[in-house]
């Protein structure tokens, strides 16, 4: 149920919440767009085309047109759960984007955030 919530949410409230994590930590929205952009996919055209219109999170994800294949690599805690330990694969997706972030927000090189 609570899952459910998180993916019914506005694509567009959460690409604001994301955006102004980073910037608070001295980051762009330029550099969330490319993490984004390398997780799911999509074009900034695309992207942008999504912001425009009520898009639920959980449908953001599930049209990606394509979901890095290195996104496995990404490992570590977001609130308090291990990422690559989530069973909900909706979910994992999410809590990937929310870990790339966190690392953007944290200073991290972004050849290192986007396991190049």
């Amino acid at each position: 149920m609570e899952n459910e919530k998180v993916y019914q949410m506005d694509f567009s409230k959460v690409y604001h919440l994301l955006v102004s994590k980073a910037e608070k930590k001295g980051r762009t929205r330029q550099e969330v767009d490319q993490v984004i952009r390398w997780l799911t996919g999509y074009s900034q055209q695309e992207l942008e085309g999504m912001l425009e219109r009520p898009t639920p999170y959980g449908d953001f994800f599930r049209s990606a047109p394509e979901l890095n294949e290195n996104r496995r690599l990404i490992k570590g805690t977001v609130c308090g759960v291990r990422v690559e330990e989530i069973k909900e694969p909706l979910m994992q997706e999410i809590r990937y984007l929310d870990k790339l972030v966190d690392e953007l927000a944290r200073g991290r090189a972004m050849d290192r955030i986007l396991r190049k």
